[in-house]
């Protein structure tokens, strides 16, 4: 069997990065970006006001009365220049008149009709945004490969990016299988369970910004298989669930075969999520995931996942790591690593990590009560008090 890390590499080692298409900036949150994105602006293009009050010469302030010869509002611009002893109102974002070097805030003057009373010196510069402050003509504000945040949306925005160049979403094909399994919409019959992997599968494609494409659910007949796999091969990615290990209605990697495909790997050295495999038909990644729900999730989080934010042009590929104390023990019996469900807890001394509860594999609840994955050696025990691995999937308040 690989070792998990084995098993990444050989994965992502065939992973490429998908076209690029372009998109209105309304459309662009949570894209990856696909061009350098050079100002082609001064932001802001001229010196302007911070702060509601009167534009001075710093040269002329102090104790001293000065003459009000004009009034400049945020969008419009200064009716002319303020010379020696003369101050103009303005407004927050207005520009600077010419001859003005500093804003005094209105809350420190006295006005009275066309004159205004300063009562100190202020230093040029004083509550004046300079032109350039924000952005400067050629600079490089964002690179390629960063998801596009709300921060990004507005400085595109700014720039005048009213659409940008981003890289295409994966459309991922997913398939369950399994005489047993009765999908949404049908009561389970004698002997069967509903279809759980389907949706929690889907949704995990949607998380990471992927389009999933539901192929339903295939019984355990290889004719079957190969038919739903080959409704998705235009996909850019195939994954389906269960049928991928050892007994005779495991028939999965049999019809990825027909359908041509090459296998890379097979058994993954994990628990939960041994039997996985991973192979490739002309070109497009296909993954085999285990059918048990906990297993599926597990092994889209540290395969699947990786291999679609790789896809999507993404830099960063892999969850956060981080140490945590254990809260009371946790035990991983048995050769394989574990990657066990734990809740976590944010306290003065850290983070604290406690096993959600029972870890089998069919234990939905442990997937929904966790907040990390601890990952623990074969025949390996943490005792309360010290320090276990954990891959955080969902960010812990406090």
């Amino acid at each position: 069997m690989l070792t998990v890390e084995e098993a990444l590499e050989q994965i992502l080692s065939r992973i490429r990065v998908l076209g690029t298409e372009g998109v209105e900036l309304s459309s662009a949150l949570g894209r990856t970006l696909a061009e350098r994105i050079v100002s082609r602006r001064e932001i802001p293009p001229w010196p302007n006001s911070s702060m509601d009050g009167y534009a001075v010469r710093a040269a002329d302030s102090g104790n001293v009365e000065l003459a009000v010869v004009g009034r400049v509002a945020a969008g419009a611009l200064p009716s002319r220049a303020i010379g020696a002893g003369e101050a103009m109102r303005i407004f927050t974002g207005a520009p600077i008149p010419d001859g003005a070097d500093a804003v005094v805030p209105q809350e420190d003057v006295d006005a009275a009709g066309d004159r205004v009373t300063l009562h100190q010196r202020v230093t040029a510069g004083a509550f004046v945004r300079p032109a350039g402050e924000d952005v400067r003509v050629g600079d490089v504000v964002l690179e390629p490969g960063r998801s596009i945040g709300a921060a990004d949306i507005g400085v595109l925005a700014t720039l005048g990016y009213a659409r940008v160049l981003v890289v295409r979403r994966p459309r991922v094909a997913i398939l369950s299988t399994g005489n047993e399994l009765a999908d949404l919409g049908t009561e389970p019959g004698p002997g069967q369970i509903p279809n759980t992997n389907t949706y929690s599968l889907m949704a995990q494609v949607r998380e990471v910004g992927g389009e999933p494409i539901n192929l339903g659910v295939a019984p355990d007949r290889l004719d079957a298989i190969e038919e739903r796999l080959r409704a998705g091969a235009t996909a850019d990615v195939l994954v389906s669930s269960a049928g991928v290990s050892v007994g005779e209605a495991d028939l999965v990697r049999d019809a990825m075969t027909k359908l041509g495909a090459e296998l890379h790997l097979w058994r993954v050295s994990m628990r939960p999520g041994k039997p996985i495999t991973f192979g490739s038909i002309s070109g497009r990644p296909v993954f085999g995931l285990p059918g048990n729900p906990v297993s599926a999730m597990v092994t889209f989080e540290l395969f699947v996942r990786p291999a679609l934010l790789k896809m999507s042009g993404r830099q960063h590929l892999h969850r956060p790591r981080v140490k945590a104390r254990a809260l009371a023990r946790i035990e991983n019996p048995g050769a394989r690593r574990g990657y066990l469900r734990v809740t976590l807890v944010r306290d003065g001394a850290g983070l604290g990590a406690r096993l959600t509860g029972e870890q089998g594999s069919a234990i939905l609840r442990s997937m929904i009560l966790a907040d990390g994955l601890a990952v623990l050696e074969g025949d390996t025990t943490v005792e309360h008090g010290q320090f276990v691995e954990v891959i955080v999937l969902r960010e812990v308040a406090g």
